[in-house]
């Protein structure tokens, strides 16, 4: 399967299809797993932004169901944006679950959760999808929707993790598919950086679950579908732990680069470090 025999055209650019689909039930079982060890305080700690480890837990079972067609979403306000959509409907349904108890969100997730993997184990990878903005493609390409849905689960899994004192889950596959996924928005994140035709960019990750990715400046944008051609014009190199957190807004550009082996271009680097895989 090439990208050009998705259901949508014309998106060569965004490299080789992901297939995240077998991931699903693991990553739900390892939610679950988590949650049920918590204790009772733990579900007031604070685990991302201003959300405790239990508005996380509500905007998880919130996605679950909006994906499996029971959207509870309303309508775009006047002029809003997006984005501004997003956030605003995600906090009103993670205020309206202030009161359930953890048992009962436990359930919920449980048997949400166990449908929602079976429907993306049956997924059609070649059909047309949702929009992915921060890779700037709309609409998408499923096998990219699935795989941006498997980033959100796993990126709240582990601000569950981190807010009540556990490292990043080591688990290579899993983290592997969420770096891979996250820079798909390389050339999105370098569509305003000038550079010359075949000019490349390659990040590399360090560690179990690392890769490499390469991004080429082409006539009309960047494009991560060209094969690495001798040394880059600019080298990123970053521990995985560091580049999913960077790509995520856990850690700043500045805080990113400072951690990062750069080698070429200095101004290509910085411009990478600006990438962010999440509705930001």
């Amino acid at each position: 399967m090439s990208p050009e025999s998705n259901g949508v055209s014309g998106i060569s650019w965004l490299g080789s299809p992901i297939d995240a689909r077998a991931l699903f039930g693991p990553e739900h079982r390892s939610l679950l797993g988590t949650l049920r060890g918590l204790t009772p305080s733990d579900w007031g700690r604070t685990a991302a932004g201003r959300w405790t480890v239990h508005d996380v837990a509500a905007h998880l079972l919130g996605g679950y169901y909006s994906r499996l067609g029971h959207d509870y979403r309303n309508g775009f306000a006047d002029g809003e944006t997006l984005e501004a959509f997003i956030h605003r409907t995600n906090q009103e349904w993670v205020e309206s679950h202030a009161d359930d108890s953890p048992a009962a969100l436990i359930d919920a997730l449980a048997e949400a959760g166990t449908r929602l993997a079976r429907r993306f184990a049956a997924a059609d990878l070649d059909a047309a999808a949702l929009g992915v903005s921060w890779a700037g493609v709309a609409p998408g390409p499923a096998w990219l929707d699935i795989a941006r849905e498997f980033t959100e689960h796993w990126t709240h899994r582990q601000q569950i993790r981190h807010a009540v004192g556990q490292a990043t889950d080591p688990e290579p596959c899993a983290l592997g598919l969420v770096l891979d996924t996250f820079m798909r928005a390389l050339p999105h994140t370098l569509r305003s950086t000038s550079a010359p035709v075949g000019a490349q960019v390659r990040v590399i990750a360090e560690g179990p679950a690392g890769g490499s990715w390469t991004v080429t400046a082409a006539a009309d944008r960047w494009s991560l579908a060209e094969a690495p051609s001798g040394r880059p014009t600019a080298l990123v190199v970053l521990d995985a732990e560091i580049l999913w957190r960077l790509c995520t807004r856990d850690i700043d550009p500045a805080g990113a680069l400072s951690r990062a082996q750069v080698q070429g271009d200095r101004r290509l680097a910085e411009a990478v470090c600006h990438i962010v895989s999440i509705v930001h």
